[in-house]
């Protein structure tokens, strides 16, 4: 059995789906066959039972019979209507009509004849091999014939079982015929079902291996109704949409970066080469020129390291986990933070009112995307302006006193490489926002940005869920 199934699924799923069609049509055909035989069967028994109990012998034909048992020579009693009757006595001798073969007699036959019981209904075989289905009967007898004496006999009336055999025998040769063109056919129906159904896994195959062998991710499979296939089908087209649009991604995140990279280190080889210049031709370079050609060698390098690491943050999988979670202390972090900004900025007042606030969040990642909304902040606030840092009911606010983001500009702002026009000529790469949006979203908060109601400046506004107190345990 497990070689057989082992063998079957070595096979084409064309020619399985075919196998079990055939099959499954076969056994519905074998079993509608065997059905209607039986049924013929039991219809022709009862019929003959029937008949045998509904037949009845006369008194003369019965005397007749019992002269019959005793003057041989003198043999009146011939089969009636194609029956065999017999005479049973209790004794279990028996007389049987002329020119017919005796019956075998079984016990039921003698007790009928000896008045135990009415009748019986069986099958016996004549002494000649003959196949019978006999009823027997009592009768009882007032006259006594030639050698017999008044009293109850049995009379068994019987005909041949060739009557229901021989139509039976040719019924079962038709409907074997029947099963062989029915399995013939039922193959033929297997092959045609196969071929039909599987042609759109057919198409679904060709339009894989043409994705395989091309990389041409804008193949479609043209979809038709609402079954299965045709949903298989939809999820090919999604997945091919969602890879050529990450590829897309990727061509144009690799484009952007090569766009970023190139600007400081285009910079950072000019002031390479001044100073190279400078030690092979012996001509000095003024002090405070150098100085300042040193000073922009490191602030390029800076933006260098700067974009690489966004870049590789950037680079991380897109996983709602990227590292373990645990409990931190949001307005720890945004204290942190608030140093940072207050180095990079001394020129501005940062005011700051931060409650208590626990968060689950990967430390990491949330310490650098509150930074760069700091980062934001100090960048485009104007020279002696305010920041105010709120952190309540774990909404944690970051508003300056920059020029603003236009409403036509907010829908972009999370974008990677994205930059306002008015922001171009600052320092940055366009990642700082992208980079916020994902760390927030995967610690299951939202950020949004949005203009200052009551005057200039923007409002970068991050909510994440948490308590005011720590987890126990934690």
């Amino acid at each position: 059995m497990t070689g057989a199934l082992h063998r079957l699924r070595a096979l084409p799923l064309r020619s399985r789906l075919a196998l079990l069609v055939a099959t499954a049509v076969a056994l519905a055909v074998a079993a509608v066959a065997a059905g209607c035989w039986f049924a013929t069967k039991a219809q022709l028994e009862s019929q003959m039972d029937s008949s045998l109990r509904n037949v009845s012998v006369s008194d003369d034909y019965m005397q007749k019979l019992f002269i019959a048992c005793t003057r041989p020579d003198r043999a009146t009693a011939p089969p009636i209507g194609g029956y065999t009757v017999q005479l049973v006595t209790a004794s279990g001798s028996t007389c049987t009509s002329a020119g017919a073969s005796p019956i075998g007699v079984t016990a039921a036959d003698i007790a009928v004849a000896a008045g135990v019981r009415d009748d019986t209904l069986h099958t016996a075989s004549t002494k000649s091999g003959k196949k019978m289905r006999v009823h027997t009967y009592a009768y009882e007898t007032h006259t006594p014939a030639p050698g017999l004496v008044p009293g109850t006999f049995a009379v068994s009336v019987a005909r041949p079982m060739s009557e229901i055999d021989d139509p039976l025998s040719t019924l079962a040769w038709v409907l074997l015929a029947v099963a062989g063109i029915g399995g013939v056919g039922a193959g033929a129906a297997g092959l045609w079902v196969a071929r039909t159904g599987l042609r759109p896994v057919d198409e679904l195959t060709e339009a894989v291996e043409h994705v395989a062998r091309t990389e041409d991710l804008t193949v479609r499979i043209p979809v038709d109704g609402e079954d299965e296939i045709a949903r298989l089908s939809r999820s090919f087209n999604s997945m091919t949409e969602s890879l050529a649009s990450s590829r897309d991604r990727q061509a144009q995140l690799i484009a952007d970066a090569g766009h970023e990279l190139r600007t400081p280190l285009t910079s950072l080889r000019t002031n390479i080469e001044l100073l190279a210049r400078s030690d092979e031709t012996g001509r000095a370079i003024p002090p405070d020129d150098r100085r300042a050609l040193m000073k922009s060698v490191k602030a390029q390098m800076t933006e260098l390291a700067s974009l690489i690491g966004d870049l590789q943050e950037l680079a991380r999988p897109d996983a709602p986990t990227p590292g373990p979670l645990q409990v931190v202390a949001l307005h720890d972090i945004a204290d942190t933070a608030l140093e940072r900004a207050r180095l990079r900025g001394p020129e501005l007042t940062i005011r700051a009112d931060l409650t208590p606030w626990y968060v689950r969040a990967e430390p990491a990642a949330l310490e650098r995307a509150v930074v760069n909304v700091l980062d934001n902040a100090v960048k485009f606030s104007p020279s002696r302006g305010t920041v105010e840092v709120v952190l309540r009911d774990g909404e944690l606010t970051v508003r300056d006193q920059g020029p603003g983001i236009p409403a036509d500009e907010l829908p972009h702002v999370f974008e990677r490489f994205w930059r306002s026009p008015s922001a171009r000529q600052l320092p940055g790469s366009g990642l700082g926002l992208s980079i916020v949006a994902r760390a927030v979203q995967q610690s299951g908060g939202e950020i949004t940005l949005s203009p200052a109601a009551d005057g200039p400046g923007t409002i970068a506004s991050i909510r994440l869920p948490g308590a005011p107190t720590p987890p126990p345990g934690s």
